[in-house]
């Protein structure tokens, strides 16, 4: 075991895949000689060769376009998305063409691109740089949405993102590259997609989370202990396809359901989490469930903690549900 970062633990799948399989390439603005803005491909330029990481024109629909192709000739394309709001220009690239080829090509076709994109808040990016755009391509059929929260999950999820067949936008909690340190395995190391990890077992109430909030959820059920109040965390890890036997199991266990993210409440991944808990959990809640997201606005630079969900906010969720 070596102990990363989760930035460091990123580097480490990129590169452990690369020298897999010489079909791995990877594109994306300044991902070269630069080593990419957050430094995740530094050293793979000289490495690896500019045939293989590849600079590209700020253009993402471009970027993603040219992924496509490359996946559709048999190689494993890896794009990234300098900040997760960049994404928009490639979307039609990738909701309209991306997550459809292996369905209209009835599997004779299918497109194994991962399109990396750090995500969300936490480091004063403004509105600009920390949006959490989850949501929208959890809609949309055809495509895997993962997001880590550890660094050995950053490792492990990405390498199977990388040798999956399908195509998979990989969300990293930016807030978290270089905060979350942990241990990390040596060598070939994955986590399936589609599993979610528990946190921490509790008997009380479920909190159910993803990304950047998983640490904010620890912290509040540190505090809610103090409160006598046993709270189960599970970490989502692969939003889609959601590990509904997961939720199921803890809802049902603990019989109360609280649903964190940082997107914002309307139409945010919170609310189909919350629709299936209801569904399928309806005889065994004592308490209807309880969101806590970040807010339905542009997302603030000089407000951007009091957007964020804390673990002020999740502790008085977790009071107000227990005590429903």
């Amino acid at each position: 075991m070596a102990t990363m970062t989760l930035i460091q633990a990123i580097h480490d799948a990129l590169s452990g895949e690369m020298e897999r399989n010489p079909g791995v390439v990877l594109l994306g603005e300044d991902i070269g000689r630069n080593g990419g803005v957050f430094r995740a491909t530094e050293g793979l330029w000289e490495r690896f060769g500019p045939e293989r990481v590849i600079d590209t024109p700020l253009a993402e629909s471009g970027i993603v376009g040219m992924a496509i192709g490359m996946a559709l000739y048999g190689l494993r394309p890896i794009a990234e998305i300098q900040f997760a709001d960049f994404i928009y220009p490639a979307f039609e690239q990738i909701v309209s063409e991306l997550a459809k080829f292996r369905y209209r090509s009835a599997g004779q076709f299918p497109a194994p691109v991962v399109i990396r994109a750090p995500s969300g808040g936490g480091i004063k990016g403004g509105l600009y740089h920390s949006q959490s755009p989850e949501a929208y391509f959890i809609h949309t059929a055809g495509l895997k949405v993962v997001m880590p929260s550890t660094p050995a999950d950053g490792k492990g999820l990405l390498t199977s993102a990388m040798r999956g067949p399908d195509p998979v936008i990989f969300l990293e909690p930016k807030a978290l590259y270089r905060t979350a340190k942990g241990e990390v395995p040596e060598g070939e190391y994955t986590v399936p997609l589609g599993k979610a990890r528990i946190v921490r077992e509790g008997s009380d109430v479920s909190l159910i989370t993803y990304g950047a909030m998983v640490p904010v959820a620890e912290e509040a059920s540190g505090e809610g202990e103090k409160d006598g109040v046993s709270v189960e965390i599970i970490d989502l890890r692969t939003l889609w396809p959601l590990d509904v036997g997961a939720v199921d199991r803890s809802v049902q266990k603990t019989g109360r359901a609280i649903v964190l993210h940082e997107a914002p409440r309307t139409c945010g991944f919170g609310a189909e989490l919350s629709a299936t808990i209801h569904e399928r959990s309806f005889l065994h809640l004592k308490a209807p469930v309880t969101r806590v997201t970040g807010f339905d606005t542009p997302f603030p630079y000089a407000l951007e903690k009091a957007y964020m969900p804390d673990a002020r906010r999740v502790l008085d969720a977790i009071r107000q549900t227990v005590h429903y």
